[in-house]
């Protein structure tokens, strides 16, 4: 897996932050008014109430052409502020794992660990979202895409110029989110679909803790 590609879902996996989907929840949304406007209302209050979340996941990447090109499948974990570990378990390994401003990539395969900057590696992604300090409103333009079966799309334009990706949709359905999908600039789309979704259970700690491995080349970009 590229590691553009990687990097965009890191921010999708922050901005998930927002609610949960297809979860069990252990915090309960006040009731969103009804409308055109509801999946908005719906995200902003998610954001608000999510704290932790966890999640197996499944990725697929599809080229300028519409042809999927790769589907992967993982697990990820999140913990505000600042904290979150994506596993990549197929077709192949990958840790990413974020804690104290940084972000340690470990690819199993290669034994190599790769260090970064949060803000150096994800830039204007919607790990901004993270930190709770920043208002989506600030960030993005929100609009409602309506319904399609039975799932109210939301879509997020970034207000940045320098943003990596052309927008960001947001599917809930029944009031939870159930699926996203991020547009970069180079014509690849990057869905993402979520199962044993959990949403503010106690998380261990040590999720967000790295060592490298022993005998696996390290480099510090950060």
């Amino acid at each position: 897996m590229n590691r553009g590609t990687v990097l965009f879902m890191v921010g999708l996996c922050l901005l998930v932050m927002a609610g949960p989907g297809f979860a069990k929840t252990h915090a309960k949304p006040h009731a969103a008014k009804q409308g055109k406007n509801e999946p908005v209302i719906q995200l902003q209050v998610f954001l608000k109430v999510s704290k932790s979340l966890s999640a197996d996941f499944k990725q697929v990447l599809i080229n300028e052409v519409g042809n999927p090109t790769q589907t992967s499948y993982g697990v990820f974990y999140l913990q505000r502020p600042g904290k979150f570990r994506w596993d990549y378990q197929k077709p192949f390994k990958q840790e990413i794992v974020s804690n104290t401003g940084k972000v340690w990539f470990y690819d199993t395969d290669l034994e190599q660990v790769t260090v970064k900057k949060v803000d150096e590696s994800l830039g204007s992604t919607p790990a901004l979202l993270l930190s709770g300090d920043v208002a989506l409103e600030d960030n993005y333009t929100m609009e409602s895409q309506g319904t399609d079966g039975d799932m109210q799309w939301v879509k997020l334009l970034p207000k940045s110029q320098d943003s990596s990706f052309k927008y960001v949709l947001i599917g809930l359905s029944k009031g939870t989110l159930a699926g996203m999908e991020l547009s970069d600039n180079f014509g690849q789309l990057t869905r993402i679909y979520f199962s044993n979704v959990i949403v503010n259970a106690p998380l261990k700690q040590t999720l967000f803790e790295f060592k490298p491995p022993k005998g696996a080349d390290v480099f510090n970009d950060g």
